[in-house]
């Protein structure tokens, strides 16, 4: 049995990672702010801590004695201010890592992201293919983040787990917005949709990270967790509209003109002091206008890894999460 500390516990992939955790015998801690929303985890058998990533002083207590740190907390978004996605990605990464490190943690398992590899357009992309640089803040603070844990931390095994576009149950960051757009004819394609992209369920990203934490192999080294499917946006959406019995949209907006619309707007909305996002970002025109797809060879080969869901029940599971949750579609 391990003791593991998830940050972030509370959310989408922290509350999922937890849930598995327990259900394989390991003592779960958790890392949540005092303001944060608990329902994901009511119930769960964890042990849990209030702090802040950003404040390091508050993350000795929860550090402590933990076998395995999996640092899912971050800023998540395609809108924000830079200092903001430092603070939370960079920095909140440097103090947990920090205070690992003075508690003697074994592995640091910390969750990234595919999009470090910027949006070039490519296929069957691998681990060891060069960081991208972007105008896009999550993208960039994610991959300094990820850096330095592999170049400065010393005395302590660190592995990344890199998902694609993940989904699933109780994901409000991007399936619920999605599925609604649908429902109500507002989402339109970039390109025909025709661009391929990366889907991650939200239990084969579990399994995919379980096994980073336990795995020997998974010591210093990066893994792209994805499906693996070899899918585009049209066919992605096209099945969900299929589950959901709504048509799929009709619309489809060149990628050059989907980018200079999210530029606008991103242009309008800072001028107007907004605090959320305008419906197009360049951010999303490049996330479905180019190429989006990676190998999971590396993580079959050393984890074990296989996605033990396959699409049709992750949209079956994910479209009834959704009824039960709004009571629409």
């Amino acid at each position: 049995m391990k003791t593991i500390l998830i940050t972030g516990v509370n959310g989408f992939i922290g509350s999922h990672l937890a849930r598995r955790f327990i259900s394989l015998g390991h003592r779960v801690k958790g890392i949540v702010r005092p303001t944060s929303e608990l329902s994901l985890i009511d119930g769960l058998e964890l042990e849990l801590f209030f702090g802040d990533i950003t404040l390091p002083q508050s993350l000795r207590d929860p550090t402590r004695g933990s076998d395995i740190v999996v640092h899912v907390a971050a800023l998540a978004s395609d809108w924000g201010p830079y200092r903001r996605f430092y603070q939370v990605n960079v920095e909140g990464t440097r103090n947990t890592a920090g205070a690992a490190l003075q508690e003697g943690v074994n592995r640091f398992v910390y969750i990234g992201t595919t999009a470090v590899h910027g949006f070039g357009g490519f296929a069957d992309l691998e681990e060891s293919a060069a960081m991208a640089r972007t105008p896009f803040h999550y993208c960039e603070t994610k991959k300094i983040a990820e850096q330095w844990l592999f170049n400065r931390v010393r005395g302590m095994e660190v592995t990344s787990v890199r998902p694609g576009n993940v989904y699933g149950p109780d994901d409000h960051t991007f399936i619920d917005k999605y599925i609604d757009a649908l429902i109500r004819g507002r989402l339109a394609y970039v390109d025909g949709g025709r661009r391929l992209t990366a889907p991650t369920y939200i239990q084969n990203l579990v399994d995919g990270t379980v096994a980073a934490c336990l795995e020997p192999k998974a010591a210093g080294e990066a893994f792209f967790i994805t499906d693996g499917l070899d899918i585009t946006w049209r066919a992605f959406t096209e099945r969900f509209a299929d589950e959901l019995g709504v048509r799929p949209p009709k619309l489809s907006v060149p990628y050059p003109a989907a980018y200079t619309l999210g530029y606008l707007a991103e242009k309008l909305y800072r001028v107007a002091g907004s605090s959320s996002p305008p419906a197009i970002t360049r951010y999303r025109a490049c996330n479905a206008g180019r190429d989006y797809h990676f190998s999971i060879e590396k993580a079959g080969r050393l984890l074990g890894y296989s996605p033990a869901v396959d699409f049709d029940a992750s949209v079956a599971r994910t479209v009834h999460w959704y009824r039960e949750k709004y009571g629409e579609g």
